[in-house]
């Protein structure tokens, strides 16, 4: 079987979505690609660089140029780890590409060459490399990597440092926090292979280069940073290599670098990164990170913003849900190429892998993208797998935007759309836990006929410095978006659903012990106390909520 055909394969098969338990090793999922031509596709994105922080990074300017007993909806079960184990895969025929360092003569300038005439399709490393975010999306192919000449870079002031997975060559004082990078790197690659699916001990030898810039001339001078590089804002990666310059924090300037390195090992080890969604959603995803006492976790939910200190994409998103610019998930897999010159796209894309990658209903699904890397039909996959699932995404997407929170805990939000029955005439009780997001109450209310909804119970909202108990009505000692902390919340969401408008779980109306209503729109009743999705699981214990239909007055 040749590349192109492995490559084909291995985009069009199906394949089990549940990875196998931790220590069930198999074959590599992978360690070969090919260019399939179809998926050049990738190569055609926009001028931009890896997503900047929240706030100016203050960083070198690129170079330019380039009543009946009801119980609501069971809860959805637990996802499974961040970190997939590897699954099984045929042998691929080939190893990844020869990781060893090619002679290039940099500093000298050679004659200007008359271009070959092109067969059709054919693309010239300037295609690969022109209009790109923060790095070429797929492996470029016949593409030596950087050699340095140690020496030279030491007498102009350029520091060294490397392990295993990292060289680094930075002319910022080199300290702690920069002598840990390599560390980084190596305790990431596993975890990269995890994620992926690939077996770590067939790429033994997998190492990036890695360039931290303060003064991007002096690399420029040494032939360091090459002048077919696009433009770039904060970062670039190409195969094996990357460039960063310098940040405003520790934590950002490791974010970055782990940045490039996602990138660098899909391009790698894949082939390919995907779409620009994908591509940088996922390089978002996974480093965002944890850093303590010298131990890394990648994928990581920030707990504060305290922990990811000018890393800003959860502010970024609250900033443009506040000036009403919120990007609906149709327009985030839809970014042109272009846009990712600016930040806000890769907070989008975080946020949009952020949901998919812990919801316990897409993340099987979610996961077995990388599959797809080369396919340049990515998106229509995506989609096509989501299939009828599509409008709940996108309405959950709506609600989860619209309360993301540091530490937001995605699992114990995710909601179970579940369509109402006739509420019978008696009336009916439902239960609702206190440490869940919205609950289907599995009843149908009607638009014009007037309910009287009433709940009791005592249930746990905090367990620190002691437990705070709470009934429906809330606890007034602290306050979430304007109301009691605790207050039980209704919604009605239409069935079906209409394709477009705000969803009615973003604006709830407040039941607490009890309230009357007459819903401006038939659908299902949801409800939930009034919580923050960062704070449910300390949370505890069920209330009892009674609806029945009262007459309407005239």
């Amino acid at each position: 079987m040749d590349r192109v055909q492995s490559c084909k394969k291995r985009c069009n098969r199906g394949e089990s979505l549940v990875p196998p338990a931790s220590g069930e090793h198999g074959s590599s999922r992978r360690t070969a690609f090919a260019l399939v031509p179809a998926a050049l596709a990738w190569m055609c994105l926009a001028a931009g660089g890896c997503g900047g922080s929240g706030a100016p990074s203050g960083q070198p300017e690129a170079r330019p140029g380039g009543g009946a007993r009801v119980e609501a909806t069971a809860e959805p079960a637990a996802p499974s780890a961040p970190l997939p184990s590897p699954r099984v895969r045929e042998p691929s025929p080939e190893p990844i590409r020869s990781a060893a360092v090619i002679q290039i003569e940099a500093d000298v300038e050679q004659p200007e060459a008359a271009e070959p005439p092109r067969q059709p399709g054919q693309r010239t490393l300037a295609d690969l490399l022109r209009d790109v975010p923060d790095s070429a999306a797929m492996w470029v192919p016949d593409l030596p990597r950087m050699e340095v000449d140690e020496a030279r870079a030491a007498a102009a002031g350029i520091g060294k440092v490397s392990g295993s997975r990292l060289v680094l060559f930075t002319d910022v004082p080199i300290d702690a926090e920069i002598e840990a990078l390599p560390a980084a790197f190596e305790q990431a690659f596993p975890q990269w292979c995890r994620y992926f699916g690939v077996e770590e001990k067939e790429h033994a030898d997998w190492q990036m280069t890695g360039f931290l810039m303060q003064d991007k001339s002096l690399f420029e001078k040494l032939g360091l940073l090459p002048k077919e590089l696009p433009p770039f804002q904060h970062g670039f990666a190409r195969n094996f290599d990357f460039w960063l310059y310098e940040q405003p924090s520790v934590y950002y300037r490791r974010h970055l670098a782990l940045h490039e390195g996602t990138h660098g090992f899909m391009n790698t080890v894949l082939g390919s990164c995907g779409p620009p969604w994908y591509m940088e959603g996922v390089a978002e995803l996974l480093s965002t990170h944890s850093w303590k006492n010298g131990k890394l976790a990648l994928g990581y939910m920030p707990k504060s913003r305290d922990e990811v200190p000018m890393w800003g994409r959860i502010k970024i998103v609250h900033d443009d849900y506040a000036a009403q610019r919120a990007q609906q998930l149709a327009r985030v897999l839809a970014y042109r190429p272009q846009e990712y010159s600016a930040t806000e796209p890769y907070a989008w894309c975080w946020a949009a892998a952020a949901l998919l990658d812990r919801h316990p209903r897409y993340q099987a699904r979610f996961r077995q993208m990388p599959d797809w890397v080369l396919d340049p039909h990515f998106t229509d996959r995506f989609r096509k797998l989501i299939g009828r699932d599509w409008q709940d995404l996108a309405e959950e997407w709506q609600v989860f935007v619209a309360g993301l929170e540091y530490g937001h805990d995605v699992p114990s939000a995710a909601i179970v759309f579940a369509a109402g029955k006739p509420l019978p005439a008696e009336g009916a009780k439902v239960t609702i836990n206190a440490a869940r997001g919205w609950q289907s109450s599995g009843l149908r209310l009607e638009a014009g006929s007037a309910y009287h909804i009433s709940a009791a119970g005592r249930y746990q909202v905090a367990d620190q410095p002691q437990i705070w108990w709470c009934e429906p009505g809330g606890v007034s000692i602290r306050y979430y978006q304007g109301r009691p902390l605790g207050m039980l919340l209704a919604a009605v969401r239409a069935e079906p659903p209409p394709e477009e408008g705000m969803s009615a779980l973003i604006r709830p109306i407040a039941v607490g012990l009890e309230t009357t209503f007459t819903p401006d729109q038939s659908g299902t009743l949801y409800l939930r106390i009034n919580d923050s999705a960062a704070e449910l699981a300390d949370n505890a214990g069920r209330l009892t909520v009674e609806i029945d239909r009262r007459a309407v007055r005239d």
